[in-house]
């Protein structure tokens, strides 16, 4: 049988699993800590701007079982906040064995604690990865969904040293990435400011260390937002942030908090002094990152050249997705791109060719349009997303944006993609045949 071996555990590493599965392969997904979904265990937005469009396609294209997932965690739906509507948040404290079901239900085989440091090659083929003492796991296709953040190292040079994030790679080890191993020198960008890397975009504040009428109108509402007092704002912090879709004016002015199960706090860092200056801020505590009042973990410090179908340059067999595929932010979109890289290498073990997603679709003309960028100057100074900024811009500029799920479906099915994903590929294999 065809194998497909995923290494990462985050969005990505699951749908590329979880799509390698339905496509007919054996799918092997291998993450070093003990818990899936990487940022996805503190992320909690979906369905925000643009990402209802997207959402909606991958559902319509067979892929919506992640998307499902969240909808059945939700804390609240059809929520706005400041530049954003209709967002969906899921509680991230139930989020994670959620997932594990899915994948569990679709016999994908997910092995945790495994943390891939070696790699045995054959000339342009990857044969088999391996961990540090334990046994080569072969495959026929491989994807790199490792991410793009730590080991701590990297934190320390572009950041403020470890800041104790969900990733915890003092315990289980810093990130080590796949097309790394195999030789493939990687890309980094650079954050509005200039400098290399980007901060995570928000923090996690303890429920309970907040004043009790902010807690009611969060779980009430979903959302509070809290003016900052001027002398304790700093927007300066805002063009280091990864997630640019939150670094407007509203985020540097206000403490913008939404309901994920904890108290997001849409800020990459605040110092823990002045925070605790605000009214009804008075206790409050960070729980991810735990040094939230210093700063937040570096992102988009290893990126994979590919190409359209996510197929890493260099390497025969690999595949990758999520923030190794580029600065396209978010779990949406690391869904989108986990789930066409888990078909396409599951295609590649079936002996046929990879696909690529029409550009008629949102989905499709993002993962182009960023692959395309990653190879102009400038390209790597941005960052792109269905919710927000450059991306959000050009769905709107394209008429790609809508939340008439009627009409997506008529797109999806005027693309030829309808339930695409949801297709075993060996029964296009005996048909071409």
């Amino acid at each position: 049988m065809a194998r497909v071996v995923v290494v990462g555990g985050g969005w990505a590493g699951c749908a590329a699993a979880l799509a390698a599965a339905k496509a007919g392969a054996e799918a092997v997904l291998v993450e070093k800590t003990d818990m899936l979904l990487g940022t996805g265990l503190v992320g909690g937005i979906m369905r925000n701007n643009g990402r209802f469009t997207a959402t909606e396609e991958m559902i319509a294209m067979g892929a919506g079982e992640l998307f499902e997932a969240t909808d059945r965690v939700a804390t609240h739906r059809g929520i706005d906040f400041p530049d954003h509507r209709h967002a969906t948040l899921y509680n991230v404290t139930r989020i994670e064995p959620e997932v594990r079901a899915v994948l569990r239900k679709a016999g994908v085989d997910v092995r945790l604690r495994t943390r891939i440091t070696a790699v045995r090659m054959e000339g342009e083929r990857i044969l088999a990865v391996a961990s540090r003492g334990g046994p080569p796991i072969t495959g026929d296709v491989f994807i790199d969904t490792t991410g793009s953040a730590g080991p701590p190292g990297n934190c320390t040079r572009y950041g403020e040293g470890c800041v104790m994030c969900v990733l915890r790679c003092p315990t289980f080890g810093g990130r080590v990435g796949l097309a790394a191993l195999c030789g493939v020198r990687e890309l980094q960008a650079v954050n509005a400011a200039g400098k290399v890397g980007a901060y995570s975009g928000s923090c996690k504040l303890a429920k309970d260390s907040l004043a009790p009428e902010i807690v009611a109108e969060l779980e009430e509402k979903g959302v509070v937002v809290v003016p900052i007092p001027d002398r304790l704002q700093d927007t300066t912090k805002l063009a280091l942030k990864a997630c640019q879709q939150y670094a407007t004016e509203a985020y540097g002015e206000n403490l913008i908090l939404l309901d994920t199960g904890h108290a997001k706090l849409m800020a990459p860092y605040m110092d823990l002094e002045k925070l605790r200056a605000v009214p009804g801020f008075e206790e409050a505590r960070y729980i991810d990152p735990y040094a939230g009042g210093v700063a937040n973990s570096v992102r988009f410090l290893a990126i994979a050249p590919h190409d359209v179908a996510l197929r890493v340059e260099g390497v025969a067999n690999l595949y990758c997705a999520g923030e190794k595929a580029g600065p396209l932010v978010g779990h949406t979109e690391a869904i989108c791109t986990g789930t066409l890289a888990g078909h396409n290498a599951a295609r590649q073990a079936f002996g046929l060719e990879p696909v690529t997603i029409p550009e008629t679709l949102a989905v499709g003309d993002a993962i182009a349009y960023v692959t395309r960028r990653l190879e102009e100057s400038g390209g790597l100074g941005k960052k792109y997303t269905f919710s927000g900024s450059v991306y959000f811009e050009r769905m709107r500029r394209l008429g790609l944006y809508t939340t008439d799920v009627d009409a997506v479906r008529r797109r999806v099915e005027a693309a030829g993609m309808t339930g695409f994903f949801a297709r075993p590929v060996a029964r296009a294999q005996a048909h071409a045949g």
